[in-house]
C-alpha cells in the first residue's frame, strides 16, 4: 500500500510539474507576442501590427524599395540627405493621398530633405496618382518586393487590410540616424505633420 501511495505522489508532482511548464510556456509566447508587434485600429478596430518602428537614435535599418520609375533603392541611395518616409496602405485611400499632398506642400520648407510616400501599391499606381496630381516635390517608393514593412516593423498583420503597411512615420538624419517615428493609431487618421516639421529644426 505504502509504495502505490509513493507512485500515486510521484505521480500527481510530474502532472503539477507539466502543469507548470506549460503555463510558462504560455505566458512567455504571451509576452513574446506582445515584444513582436502592436496593435492600431481601423474604424475602431484591432488590427495587428508585425514589429515595432525603429528606435529613435538608432540608424535605419537596410531597407529596398522601388521607385516610380522600377529603380530598387536602399540605404545607400539616401546618404547623406535627411528623408522622411510618409509610409501608409494605398495610394487610392483618401487619408493616404491627402497625407502625400500635405507633404508635397511641406517638402520645399525642408532643407537637404527627401519625402518618401511609400506603400506596397505598384509603382505604377503612385507614379499615376501624383502625375495626375501634379505632385512634384514628394518621392513616391513601393515596398511591393521587398523586406520594408518587415525591417521597419510595419506590415498589417491582420484584418482586410492584411498584407498591407501601416499608417507610420520615420525620420532620419543625413547619416541615417533615426530622429522620429510615429506609428498613427487609428489607421483613418493623418500623421502628425507638425512633430515632422519640428524634428527637422
Amino acid at each position: 500500500m505504502a509504495s502505490k501511495k509513493k507512485i500515486t505522489k510521484n505521480k500527481k508532482k510530474k502532472s503539477v510539474k507539466k502543469a507548470v511548464k506549460k503555463s510558462g510556456k504560455k505566458k512567455s509566447a504571451k509576452k513574446a507576442g506582445k515584444k513582436s508587434g502592436t496593435t492600431v485600429t481601423l474604424g475602431g478596430n484591432p488590427v495587428s501590427v508585425s514589429g515595432k518602428l525603429p528606435a529613435t537614435g538608432k540608424a535605419l535599418p537596410k531597407f529596398s524599395l522601388t521607385t516610380s520609375a522600377l529603380q530598387d533603392i536602399s540605404n545607400k541611395d539616401i546618404a547623406g540627405k535627411r528623408v522622411v518616409f510618409n509610409i501608409f496602405p494605398s495610394i487610392d485611400t483618401p487619408t493616404c493621398a491627402t497625407s502625400t499632398r500635405r507633404f508635397n506642400e511641406i517638402a520645399p520648407s525642408l532643407r537637404n530633405t527627401e519625402v518618401f510616400c511609400v506603400s506596397a501599391d505598384l509603382p505604377f499606381a503612385q507614379g499615376r496618382f501624383c502625375g495626375n496630381e501634379g505632385l512634384g516635390n514628394v518621392k513616391t517608393a513601393s515596398s511591393f518586393r521587398s523586406n520594408f514593412g518587415a525591417a521597419f516593423g510595419v506590415n498589417l498583420a491582420n484584418s482586410v487590410l492584411k498584407g498591407v503597411l501601416a499608417r507610420a512615420i520615420v525620420v532620419a538624419d543625413e547619416k541615417g540616424k533615426v530622429l522620429h517615428t510615429e506609428l498613427v493609431s487609428e489607421i483613418a487618421n493623418e500623421p502628425n505633420y507638425d512633430a515632422v516639421i519640428n524634428s527637422l529644426r
